[in-house]
């Protein structure tokens, strides 16, 4: 598909991570949130990975929606679990985005080939997940006495940049 060209964008020069972010999502639940995490891959050339069952069909009205016409854009990858994840697609780092994390993502130095891992919309990513790697756990700040969490798109947007952002930096 080729891509169209549009008017009121300006390109910023802006180094990007080789090898790119991974953005892994465990076990998610709503369509458009997918799908949203899909467009953001896109523009920011982060990979796509879908762990363990899925609460839709990835070919799914609501996800290509999302999705917009990115999908060709997006390098994306499914694994029947984490354990299959780690195995084929070892990251350099890796951070498990959590609301039981007791450290901020904004204290991490993010690297190019980091994974963030993200969970469900209702559960987040399983206990045992986080047990066994409690070193990598991290918490977006937010007013807890208002929210019990962000939308599963959003935190991933504010993390990918977060990360971007620090890359770029380093650069």
């Amino acid at each position: 598909m080729e891509q169209q060209h549009h008017h009121r964008r300006y390109d910023l020069p802006f180094t990007w991570p080789s090898p790119p972010l991974a953005i892994v999502l465990v076990e998610p639940e709503i369509p458009q949130n997918t799908g949203n995490i899909a467009r953001l891959c896109a523009a920011t050339g982060s990979v796509l990975h879908l762990v363990g069952p899925l609460g839709f069909q990835v070919h799914e009205r609501a996800v290509k929606r999302a999705g917009l016409d990115y999908w060709e854009a997006v390098e994306m990858y499914r694994h029947v679990n984490f354990a299959a994840y780690l195995a084929a697609q070892p990251p350099a780092g890796m951070y498990l985005f959590s609301t039981r994390g007791e450290r901020s993502f904004f204290d991490v130095d993010y690297h190019p080939g980091d994974a963030l891992v993200f969970g469900c919309e209702t559960r987040g990513l399983p206990d045992e997940l986080l047990d066994a790697y409690p070193e990598c756990v991290v918490q977006i700040p937010m007013q807890t006495e208002k929210v019990r969490s962000l939308n599963l798109a959003n935190s991933a947007s504010i993390a990918v940049y977060e990360a971007l952002r620090q890359i770029s930096y380093q650069a």
